[in-house]
């Protein structure tokens, strides 16, 4: 099987030294590449800005802002059986980032935002990716649901929720603690663990589906 994960955050230029970011260590995306390279998967992870090693046996394409993620996974997606969207992309960026360091002020500073492209729903939308789709829902509040609304407003076969509001499981955490949800109506509870076993119950899921998706 061939699968493409992206991890990471992404960083949206505000200046050339200054960015808008998130807390997304990456280490999630990381385990399952790695974990799919170890079960003899071909593996292409499309990355955002971390400090992590590459894993063992996987083709990583670094990025930087979610505009070269869009642009990454659209050139790729079409050869791969499945897709894992793991990246916190950003939803927002700069309209108008400076072309030099931004002095300051004695005043406050404004930022004109505008909405990044969603690469996850251009999956099926745009890229015509016909494989196995497996979204991520980092929530606060209402996991079930948002994960629920995630999977059907973005074609996903499966949709990996989670709660970053807590502090042992959430951004940056060696640990995990997801709910799988499938399009079939079926409900995987896997409890907190290090990620790198999250990451296989991820894979299992996949595993199991991928021959009647593809």
């Amino acid at each position: 099987m061939q699968i493409l994960v992206t991890a990471g955050p992404t960083w949206e230029a505000i200046d050339p030294v200054r960015y808008l970011g998130n807390r997304s260590s990456g280490k999630m995306g990381y385990a399952i590449a790695a974990g799919a390279a170890a079960r003899g998967h071909g593996v292409l992870l499309v990355s955002g800005p971390v400090a992590l090693p590459a894993p063992d046996g996987a083709e990583v394409v670094r990025v930087e802002g979610a505009a070269e993620m869009f642009d990454a996974v659209a050139e790729r997606i079409g050869g791969c059986d499945a897709a894992v969207m793991a990246a916190a992309v950003a939803d927002f960026t700069p309209a108008r980032p400076a072309g030099q360091k931004i002095k300051k002020g004695t005043g406050g500073l404004t930022l004109e935002l505008v909405p990044t492209r969603d690469i996850l729903a251009s999956a099926r939308e745009i890229f015509g990716f016909k494989g196995l789709l497996v979204g991520f829902a980092a929530e606060t509040e209402n996991l079930r649901e948002n994960a629920l609304g995630k999977m059907a407003r973005k074609g996903c076969d499966l949709v990996v929720g989670n709660d970053v509001s807590r502090a042992d499981i959430g951004f940056g955490s060696d640990d995990n603690e997801v709910s799988i949800f499938a399009a079939d109506g079926s409900e995987r509870a896997v409890g907190r663990r290090p990620k790198a076993e999250v990451a296989a119950a991820i894979l299992d899921e996949v595993e199991a589906r991928v021959p009647a998706a593809i």
